[in-house]
């Protein structure tokens, strides 16, 4: 029986809907701040036992890395030469992250998530807070640690031992935080037309348009004289200028670059508020569209290998990730004119970055399927060979692509500098997949890689990831450049022992895997 009236009954004025609260634009941005706060509390409690003794040293670790590569070279002994030709990369350097920073925020939809989408679907945030997620973890990328270093310590060199040396620092660290507010709000307004009628067909032309343009600076060698002319000249003189004191183009500069950052990181919430507004048409297309039955195959590992291969092409950031590391690296080498004999490095750099993007936690591409997939009649071994096969396959596809590019200026090679390529792609891959199957099995992660800006582990893992990977593949790339000045029957030799050890490893997380219980705790991981 009712005693009251409930909110549904008609015709109760003191019932009546209360008009809606409209949040202040003060409000907003402190509760946006607030909520990115607790989403970072929120990342960092799902952090267990080990794993948060190890996530605290990797940070503590890269502080001290940063003040040392800041403070460091200044006492390393200097020439004449070489401190000319460090001093004038500097301003190129800055651009260098800038463009880097720039592609990297494109190509990921508007940065990395801080909070996986379908984890936040009981916990709606402000595109604000989305943004300002973003910006704290475009630093936790391995790629922008690296050139902060370098851009760090090569300052430091210039300048040598000083006490104004924090000063002179000052506006290099605000350079780095300018270009990645900048490069965030590019990437917030690629992805609004990405989402737009005709959007992707607009992407491409950009990406046409600046290939072209690219390429029409190195044909004409103007690409230096601009690179001389750009904004950063006026930050490198200002940063030089202070181990003499503070003047007033140092205030200036210091300043200016304050104000960029602050307007970015507004412009930036606008961007991101309005993509909000439109469909991501690119992961739409891919669940709804209809796809024609294929022959049935001929076994059932090109069964498995299909399968495998439909999970990499249909996720969005795969593609956009796979695309980017095949035409990066070789753009970089044809504006660095590399040589045959440097060509090897550049393998290394796609495996890992082709790893990064999904092999380090490769079983989380089956997601919830992965349960339906584990009940196939098909031997565990088989479905490890498989994985092994296609991920190698994709790390060679995109190596082959950006070593096509990267031969367009270094002219044809002889028979030492080709073998020494060839195997060299050949032992880092081979690296890469053992080490990203053995990471698969051992850690796993449940990851939605549907999203455009999704990453297959959390960003201190993947930072940690990434620094070994690109360890190993630098050393062996630089073990094959030197191979490249000798006998070419040398590389192929030299090759067999690496490629027979990461066989070895394999075997081995192979027989980890074919385990019913570890087979069990990797599946139901990825599938939850």
């Amino acid at each position: 029986m009712p005693t009251g009236r409930s909110s549904t009954d008609t015709g109760a004025p003191h019932l009546e809907r209360p008009a809606p609260v409209r949040e202040g634009r003060k409000e907003s941005v402190l509760r946006s701040l607030s909520d990115t706060r607790a989403l970072i509390s929120f990342r960092l409690a799902g952090l267990r036992g080990r794993s948060r003794r190890v996530a605290a040293y990797g940070l503590a670790l890269m502080v001290l890395l940063t003040l040392a590569f800041a403070v460091a070279p200044a006492f390393v002994e200097r020439n004449t030469a070489r401190l000319t030709d460090v001093l004038s990369l500097l301003p190129t350097a800055m651009v260098g992250i800038l463009v880097i920073a720039l592609i990297s925020a494109a190509a990921s939809g508007g940065g990395r998530e801080l909070i996986p989408r379908d984890q936040g679907v009981a916990y709606p945030v402000t595109p604000l807070t989305d943004h300002l997620g973003a910006l704290l973890m475009a630093p936790l990328n391995t790629a922008w640690l690296l050139q902060a270093w370098t851009l760090l310590g090569a300052t430091a060199y210039v300048v040598g031992p000083t006490w104004w040396l924090p000063l002179v620092q000052l506006p290099v660290v605000l350079w780095l935080v300018c270009a990645t507010t900048i490069a965030q709000v590019i990437g917030w307004g690629m992805e609004w037309v990405r989402r737009g009628r005709g959007g992707p067909w607009s992407i491409r032309g950009i990406g046409a348009g600046f290939g072209l343009v690219l390429a029409y600076l190195i044909a004409a060698d103007r690409l230096v004289p601009l690179l001389q002319g750009s904004p950063t000249i006026q930050v490198t003189i200002a940063s030089l200028a202070a181990a003499r004191g503070i003047d007033a183009n140092y205030v200036r500069v210091v300043a200016e670059l304050l104000v960029v950052t602050g307007v970015a990181v507004v412009a930036g919430a606008y961007v991101a508020a309005a993509v909000v507004r439109r469909p991501a048409r690119d992961e739409l297309r891919v669940e709804s569209a209809s796809y024609q039955p294929r022959p049935a195959p001929g076994s059932d590992l090109v069964a498995m290998m299909r399968t495998d291969r439909v999970g990499i092409w249909r996720s969005v950031p795969l593609r956009r990730g796979l695309a980017v590391l095949a035409v990066m690296p070789g753009l970089v080498a044809i504006a660095g004119g590399l040589e045959w004999g440097m060509l090897t490095i550049l393998p290394g750099l796609v495996a890992s970055g082709g790893a990064l993007l999904f092999g380090v936690n490769s079983w989380c591409l089956d997601g919830r399927g992965a349960l339906w997939r584990d009940s196939l009649p098909a031997s565990p071994r088989l479905v490890f060979t498989s994985r092994v096969l296609v991920l190698l396959e994709v790390l060679l596809a995109a190596t082959a692509g950006t070593i096509v590019l990267a031969s367009l200026r270094a002219g044809l090679p002889d028979t030492a500098e080709l073998a020494a390529v060839l195997a060299g792609s050949l032992v880092v891959s081979a690296q890469v997949v053992s080490a990203s199957l053995r990471w698969s099995v051992r850690r796993p992660f449940p990851v939605d890689l549907r999203s455009a800006r999704a990453t297959p582990a959390p960003p201190l893992v993947m930072v940690g990831y990434s620094s070994r990977l690109a360890l190993s593949t630098t050393f062996v790339g630089l073990f094959f450049a030197v191979l490249a000045r000798t006998s070419w029957e040398w590389s192929v030799l030299a090759a067999l022992p690496f490629v027979l050890l990461s066989a070895y490893r394999l075997v081995r997380t192979s027989n980890v895997w074919a385990d019913p219980v570890e087979r069990s705790r990797v599946v139901a991981t990825v599938a939850s």
